[in-house]
């Protein structure tokens, strides 16, 4: 049925001035001192869209998002839902011929950028056949519009009547196994991410103040610092610039958020500062990570330094946000909990059979908020939604308790001796050194061309020697298994990562 009510703005942003809370502050940026009550965000976002009607942007056409964690972000977003046009939001730290691959196969029709970002998509605009405006945030880009210009005479718009079904925006997948590729989303999905995995597990209320160092673009940082917040009426801090360990510290100290959303990563390096210069000291409530699986040496640590747990969670930019989670009195580091309610969760084999407990194999999710489609991928699209189900990619053993542990990528796994190793569990016990930050391993052949182990780390401090390669080996051989142990270590300054913190493993296997 085709009704306004069904345009996921009108539940997460204009309810709130008919619930009394346009005077409350939906978000407060980190540095700059402006913030922008639940009043500003409802009439912003209706500025926005009448702007884009009256620019002749039509509803279905593209509006591409090159924008930093700014208090337009979330007026331009919710804007072009209100009229119909659809958001894409685009990753923020990508290289220039990237975002001409994506402005091409999105057709974006206009963008919006952030005058921080225009130096690393100005050559990718230059040419575009599709675009017809573009709109810059901040100071003035010879050739485009500055963004009070666009806003600037237009008349307010009604929000567009819409079936719950109807693609509302699209996120580009993080690329971690080759080019982005479009996720189609509909306007049922936001309202179904934030009445499962927000209610449910985040259990978020309006008196939250949120922090998530995952930035908009991201499907999970969208929903922690948008859907979630806006769903209850709470205040979420934006923060623009990099989350290093020092500022994220900084942050938490400083503004105090009783919830903070992490990815594994960054919660390794801040615990690693901590451990030097005492914790963090803020009422923080509930703590949650997605991304890859949290190592459960970061979470004993975190739990150790702070007082609150971490909950761990899976989640994709397929099915928006996390389906999989350990919850609040129900936690078991080293294992990625149970099946969060409203998802349904499946392990199948090779031949697409069911996995019993104590078996590994590919996770299938199904639930409202899986996506149409991958936009222009047909084979792709068939071969991943499969009815009601999604295939995720990811390698999973299943517990006799029920739980869900993670054995890494599908294209990570391989095997030792005739035996499924998990690079998830290796890199576990590795971190789980006190001189180890980070870890990843990968397959590499030895002499006889048999797939062994090979092992890439980060260290906290101090120089690697043979002594330190030997100890590490026999440390692994004592935490998970003899056989599992890394025939090779190779110590790095860093693991290349996608900008979301997943570590892009095929790039190590490239130079092995």
């Amino acid at each position: 049925m085709i009704t306004a009510t069904a345009n996921a703005v009108t539940y997460f942003v204009d309810r709130h001035i008919d619930e009394g809370r346009g005077g409350k502050i939906a978000y407060r940026e980190i540095g700059s001192g402006r913030s922008l009550s639940y009043g500003d965000l409802a009439s912003g976002a209706t500025q926005v869209a009448g702007a884009l009607r009256k620019a002749g942007v039509r509803a279905e056409e593209r509006a591409a998002m090159l924008v930093l964690d700014h208090i337009e972000f979330p007026q331009i977003f919710w804007g072009a839902l209100k009229c119909g046009v659809i958001p894409v939001p685009l990753n923020t730290l990508l290289a220039t011929s990237v975002y001409d691959a994506i402005l091409r196969d999105a057709r974006a029709a206009i963008l919006f950028v952030s005058a921080a970002l225009w130096d690393v998509v100005k050559d990718a605009v230059a040419d575009n056949p599709y675009l017809r405006q573009v709109v810059v945030i901040g100071d003035v880009v010879d050739g485009s519009t500055p963004y009070d210009d666009f806003l600037d005479g237009a008349t307010p718009a009604e929000t567009l009547p819409v079936c719950p079904d109807e693609v509302a925006f699209w996120l580009y997948s993080s690329g971690s196994t080759g080019q982005p590729k479009g996720v189609a989303h509909v306007h049922s999905a936001l309202r179904a991410t934030s009445d499962t995995y927000g209610k449910q597990v985040l259990e978020i209320a309006e008196d939250d103040l949120v922090f998530s160092a995952a930035k908009f673009f991201f499907a999970y940082g969208l929903g922690n610092a948008m859907t979630f917040p806006l769903s209850v009426g709470a205040t979420t801090l934006l923060f623009a610039g990099r989350p290093t360990p020092d500022d994220m510290v900084e942050i938490i100290n400083t503004e105090q958020p009783t919830i903070f959303c992490g990815v594994p990563t960054l919660f390794a390096a801040i615990v690693a500062h901590m451990d030097k210069n005492g914790p963090v000291t803020a009422p923080l409530r509930t703590c949650i990570s997605a991304g890859e699986a949290l190592p459960e040496e970061v979470g004993l640590r975190w739990e150790k330094h702070t007082g609150t747990a971490i909950l761990d969670g899976v989640g994709s930019t397929e099915m928006l946000h996390i389906f999989l989670s350990n919850r609040k009195n129900d936690l078991v580091y080293g294992t990625s909990g149970v099946a969060v309610p409203g998802y349904a969760l499946r392990l199948v084999d090779e031949e697409g059979l069911d996995v019993m407990p104590g078996g590994v194999g590919e996770l299938l999710v199904s639930g409202a908020s899986a996506a149409n489609c991958y936009w222009n991928q047909r084979d792709k699209s068939r071969s991943t939604f499969e009815g009601v189900w999604t295939r995720t990619g990811d390698k999973y053993e299943l517990g006799h308790d029920g739980r869900y542990i993670y054995c890494g990528r599908t294209d990570d796994m391989f095997k030792v001796s005739g035996i499924w190793l998990s690079p998830f569990e290796v890199e576990g016990a590795l971190i789980s050194h006190p001189r180890v930050l980070e870890a990843a391993v990968v397959a590499a052949q030895d002499a006889d061309g048999l797939e062994k182990p090979k092992a890439f780390i980060v260290l906290k401090n101090g120089p690697a020697d043979d002594a330190l390669l030997a100890e590490l080996k026999d440390h692994v051989k004592d935490k998970v298994g003899k056989w599992k142990y890394p025939r090779w270590i190779e110590v790095v300054e860093d693991l290349p990562k996608t900008a979301t913190g997943k570590i892009q493993r095929f790039k190590l296997r490239e130079g092995c």
